[in-house]
């Protein structure tokens, strides 16, 4: 018997493998499989070159699990050790610097691993004793068993063993006693291990007989030896594609289509990328790509390892290039891991330029279920805008698809303002806006639906690249001031007719602290609507993309302004107006008279002042012009209290604000009843 110190200048070695490790100690047991199928396949790979002459037929890791003797045992017919071998992969740790880097990386031993190759110490994490029983390939090599219980001091025998390869066998600890449930091992050999080139065996298949599961004599591989992603594209079927997509994520709708990802230079890179359809809420999972190395499961947590917008494809990346066992921090700074990053990129984008190309109708047919990722890459990385902009498709409210370029052709002569600019017309909802839809198609123009909740953003940045083009939602504004070709020519109210009026509809719009509506007059023809709400297009965006950010914003905290806009050749208005005159008519020229007076008077005070210091102005002067202000702001208040009052109780003011109220799906509850209710009374 041999027995001695493993060769690590200090004992802080395993302390830091129970505690520091992994936050997740299920990787204890990954690590010991992919250690098993690599001898597994070097003994492969020394048999097909003549160096190994026995057999290699029934290659395999099992994995047993002894709850009565608190066991985890994991074996292998692979390459084996001897003696001297173990002495020098088990035993001597002693790399250069151990205290120091030990020091330095104990919070993030993941470090550890990956620089020194010390995957096997993570048995440690769940076991007080750990022994190796293993026999090596060469002749007339004697079996040998090491044994350690956790700290540096280990044991060396000879022991009989007929077979070549490697026994692990790991007694858990007390407090990690959870290991030893059969659903536990079950779960993470299916996360881990599910695609390892070498058969991994776990118990028996079972079956149901008798009421209860039993188990039958056939073993149970719990791995895929030959996942989709290590064929070539052309050895594969749709069907295939499809079949590895279940297998992935078997409660999951079929995804559109798929990328096969096959590289190997400047770096090696397989897998297999989906896009899954993704809801208009955008609501989805970033943790569906799963990250392998060598087949062995890494992490499906890719942020910052792909571009962001990727991480909403599903499916597998695999690379050795990808070290098995690093930092997230490590990963992000790769240099390998940013190449295949930028590839993967360009290798979408190519992808999906190549479906386009080849069907653009099926490409079509998915539009609206891809365009929220293809919309999210465009807005985070220049790169892929690029690309996209050759297949990014407009839709339009007839359900059609364009380019961009094709759109442009399409709208650039009807739609172009008297400032050359191109109007892009736009519904965020068919429904809620149909009225101004309708108006717009009415006047040849052509209205996109941009419904999504990245379409802010979009917009935006469409807006910043092509400065001659601008997005204008088609219910910002009446349709004859959507696009404008020429200056308004028509007669429009003096300001103190609209003055005179406003108050009156001011006082029939609703009260409500998140509305705030503004009364503008227009003429838009006696057969326009006698009244329309619009939305102010720069307020309206800029809530929105708050609402998106989640309203850390200025604008967020504003309420939503809304013009209401009074048709004045409208009969209807101008039969408020003749009632307005009727009612108040001697009143208002009274007051405004009094108004009259007091302007002069305070016109006149004014031009007494100019040109002189305000010392030089009497102070009975000053006192005058004050109480002349006063008296003004209270005829003015007077004057508006009485158009308010004759509003209110005027039914068809009303009757128009609430019909404008209406047409924008804004008229509800009570307030949709009493309209009702009114508009029996008006129709008798």
């Amino acid at each position: 018997m041999q027995t001695g110190k493993i060769g690590v200048s200090s004992e802080n070695l395993f302390p830091i493998i129970k505690k520091f490790l992994y936050s997740d100690h299920d990787i204890f047991l990954r690590e010991i499989v992919s250690n098993a199928v690599d001898a597994t396949q070097k003994l492969k790979t020394l048999a097909s070159k003549g160096e190994y002459k026995g057999e290699v037929g029934d290659a395999k890791v099992t994995v047993k699990l002894d709850k009565d003797a608190g066991t985890i045992t994991v074996s292998d017919n692979g390459i084996g050790m001897t003696a001297e071998e173990v002495e020098k992969y088990i035993n001597q740790i002693a790399f250069s610097g151990a205290n120091e880097f030990l020091d330095k990386y104990k919070d993030d031993a993941n470090a550890i691993i990956g620089h020194f190759g010390l995957g096997f110490y993570s048995s440690f994490m769940v076991s007080n004793r750990v022994e190796v029983i293993t026999k090596s390939y060469k002749e007339d090599a004697k079996a040998v068993k090491w044994s350690c219980d956790g700290s540096p001091e280990f044991t060396l025998d000879e022991v009989e063993k007929e077979d070549v390869g490697t026994d692990i066998v790991m007694h858990v600890m007390e407090e990690e006693k959870g290991f030893l449930e059969d659903a536990r091992i079950s779960e993470i050999l299916n996360k881990y291990c599910k695609f390892l080139p070498v058969p991994v065996i776990y118990g028996k298949k079972k079956e149901w007989k008798d009421g209860q599961q039993v188990d039958t004599a056939e073993d149970n591989q719990i791995n895929d030896v030959a996942p989709a992603w290590t064929k070539t594209p052309a050895d594969l079927k749709d069907e295939d594609y499809k079949n590895f997509y279940r297998q992935l994520y078997p409660m999951s709708d079929e995804p559109l289509f798929n990328i096969h990802l096959n590289v190997d230079y400047p770096f090696n890179l397989t897998g297999i990328l989906y896009f899954p359809k993704i809801k208009n809420n955008f609501e989805v999972q970033k943790n569906k790509i799963q990250l392998y190395s060598n087949q062995v499961f890494v992490t499906d947590s890719v942020e910052g390892i792909v571009p962001e917008f990727l991480t909403l494809l599903h499916g597998v990346i695999d690379s050795p290039d990808i070290p098995l066992n690093v930092s997230r921090s490590y990963l992000q700074s790769d240099s390998n891991v940013k190449k295949i990053s930028s590839h993967i990129n360009k290798k979408v984008a190519d992808r999906l330029s190549q479906i386009f190309k080849d069907n653009r109708e099926d490409f079509e047919s998915k539009w609206d279920d891809l365009k929220i990722f293809i919309e999210y890459g465009m807005l985070t990385e220049d790169k892929f805008y690029d690309r996209a902009m050759s297949f990014f498709l407009l839709k339009n409210t007839e359900g059609k698809y364009f380019t961009w370029e094709e759109y442009e052709k399409l709208v650039k002569d009807n739609q172009t303002d008297k400032d050359k600019n191109t109007i892009y017309l736009y519904t965020t909802n068919v429904e809620e806006q149909f009225t101004f839809v309708e108006e717009a198609k009415n006047k040849g123009y052509d209205v996109l639906i941009l419904d999504d909740v990245l379409a802010p953003h979009l917009i935006n940045k469409f807006e910043q690249k092509y400065t001659d083009k601008r997005f204008v939602r088609v219910d910002s504004d009446v349709v004859e001031n959507l696009i404008k070709k020429e200056d308004n020519q028509k007669e429009e109210w003096s300001w103190e007719q609209k003055q005179e009026l406003s108050p009156v509809f001011q006082a029939v719009c609703p009260e409500n602290k998140d509305l705030q509506f503004i009364v503008d007059f227009q003429d838009l023809g006696e057969t326009g609507s006698p009244m329309v709400i619009t939305r102010n297009e720069f307020m309206r965006r800029m809530k929105d993309m708050s609402a998106a950010q989640g309203g850390m914003n200025i604008y967020g905290d504003l309420p939503e302004s809304l013009n209401l806009v009074v048709n004045t050749s409208h009969p209807l208005v101008k039969k408020v107006l003749d009632a307005k005159d009727k009612k108040l008519g001697k009143k208002l020229e009274e007051v405004g008279t009094q108004l009259q007076v007091k302007k002069d008077e305070i016109a006149a005070l004014e031009k007494a002042k100019e040109g002189k210091k305000d010392e030089e102005i009497p102070q009975a002067d000053k006192e005058k012009l004050d109480g002349l202000n006063s008296e003004l702001a209270k005829l003015e208040e007077a004057k508006r209290e009485k158009l308010t009052d004759f509003g209110k109780s005027n039914k068809l003011a009303k009757q128009m604000v609430d019909l404008a109220l209406l047409a924008n799906g804004m008229l509800k509850g009570a307030d949709l009843d009493k309209f009702v209710k009114r508009s029996v009374e008006l129709i008798k």
